[in-house]
């Protein structure tokens, strides 16, 4: 599953990221900060959550080494100089339909899962993201369980 969401953020135009000179309304950048958003939301960094996060940005835009550790820099900062997420989101939502959107979504759910759990503040901001990019309510929620399906986590 996991490609399958990597090769759509893969083919934005725009997305791939160079390594030097990103900025926050690179496609790849924002996708990054929302990635750090969610990690973060819970006020703990796990190694599991930050992994699944590299691994997804490195998937996703063929980067590693230095290139991949310069995106997920970026997207840290972008995330810690925020003042809301709309400057996120909203650069995804011009890029992605409607199917892209609910990916997206699946992929932030992964990052939540990557712990093993899921705390109410990350569901809160996936939920926020989710309502942000024009995701439904139902679309979340089935994504979600799709996610834990796949860890092996039903409810």
């Amino acid at each position: 599953m996991i490609d399958r969401l990597l090769i759509f953020l893969r083919e934005l135009p725009g997305s791939a990221p160079k390594e030097a000179g990103l900025r926050r309304d690179d496609p790849a950048v924002a996708a990054a900060a929302l990635m750090v958003h969610v990690m973060d939301a819970d006020g703990e960094r796990r190694d599991s959550e930050k992994q699944s996060l590299l691994e997804a940005l490195s998937q996703t835009y063929e980067v590693d080494g230095a290139a991949l550790e310069t995106l997920f820099r970026a997207g840290e900062e972008a995330d810690r100089d925020a003042i809301d997420l709309y400057a996120f989101t909203s650069v995804l939502k011009r890029r992605l339909d409607e199917a892209q959107r609910v990916q997206f979504i699946e992929l932030l759910w992964q990052v939540v899962y990557a712990d093993g759990e899921r705390h109410e503040l990350e569901d809160n901001v996936v939920w926020r993201v989710a309502e942000l990019i024009g995701v439904d309510g139902r679309e979340r929620v089935e994504a979600r369980r799709r996610v834990q399906r796949e860890a092996g986590l039903e409810e």
